[in-house]
């Protein structure tokens, strides 16, 4: 996600209360996402795609996974903050932009919420 940027660049003071998926290819790890809940509503954050293995389905499957977790969680609603040039990718899953664009670290992002 930020592969120019230090490990300390991507770690989050509550990491330790968030839940933390990966999914692998033959023992790789290729895509992870985690997510962090309160209450009803879960924010997924650090979503991310190796690469090598972007546009091979990798992060679709993982947040596929993700979306039926947090219906068996008992998430009501789920959201992120979704790159601007990811907003396509996330309409696919029925999520909707909620926000004006905003900027974090140079790049633009909207907030997108999925009701559950």
């Amino acid at each position: 996600m930020w592969p120019d940027k230090p490990i300390d660049f991507v770690i989050l003071p509550d990491d330790a209360d968030g839940l933390h998926y990966g999914l692998f290819e033959n023992n790789q790890l290729v895509s992870v996402i985690s997510l962090f809940i309160k209450a009803e509503q879960a924010q997924f954050r650090k979503f991310a795609t190796d690469s090598a293995y972007q546009g091979k389905g990798y992060g679709t499957q993982l947040l596929n996974f993700l979306i039926k977790e947090a219906k068996y969680l008992g998430i009501k609603e789920l959201i992120c903050d979704a790159r601007v040039t990811a907003i396509g990718f996330y309409e696919q899953f029925g999520m909707e932009t909620g926000s004006e664009v905003f900027q974090k670290s140079g790049k633009d992002y909207v907030k997108m919420r999925l009701k559950i």
